[in-house]
């Protein structure tokens, strides 16, 4: 099961197969195990061993090693696969290009050039596999451009809004 999990800022993929857990393409061997009645964690990561409080939170882990704690966020394939097309999910984050997430028809375009948009804020909505999609805004600001309309069709990885700073 391959999985994003964040820690600081950093977004690492990690995949869990059996005792192998590959992190950004680094293999290692791994084995965690339950510390009976407490929420302490024994990790240990090709034969160093490590003691984490873990406790679980809503969208992931909160983490304690040596004093320092981590709030992580846990995604699997699917739901980040989910939150890129819907725009939900991503750290807060300002402008950039909105692009389509698969091939599709352009219904509407939700937004007009200048207008301020908020992270989440729907600004397309493409008609792909019968289905209708709202794309969302991954970050706020103002959009400086719009490379679609009504209409079109648009191939994966199209321009379809381009938002800037404020």
């Amino acid at each position: 099961m391959k999985y994003h999990v964040t820690v600081a800022d950093r977004t690492y993929e990690v995949e869990v197969t059996g005792a192998t857990v590959r992190v950004d393409g680094e293999s290692a061997e791994a084995q965690m195990v339950a510390i009976p009645r407490t929420p302490m964690r024994r990790l240990v990561v090709d034969e160093v061993a490590h003691t984490l409080a873990i406790l679980p939170e809503e969208a992931g882990w909160e983490i304690e090693h040596v004093g320092t704690r981590w709030t992580v966020p846990v995604v699997d394939e699917r739901t980040r696969q989910l939150q890129e097309l819907t725009g939900d999910g991503g750290a807060s984050r300002r402008g950039g290009v909105i692009k389509a997430p698969m091939p599709g028809l352009v219904l509407a375009v939700e937004v007009e050039e200048g207008q301020r948009v908020e992270e989440g804020q729907g600004v397309v909505v493409l008609e792909a596999m019968k289905m209708e999609n709202e794309i969302k805004a991954v970050g706020s600001g103002v959009v400086n451009a719009i490379h679609v309309e009504p209409g079109q069709p648009v191939e994966k990885g199209t321009p379809l809004i381009e938002i800037g700073e404020p």
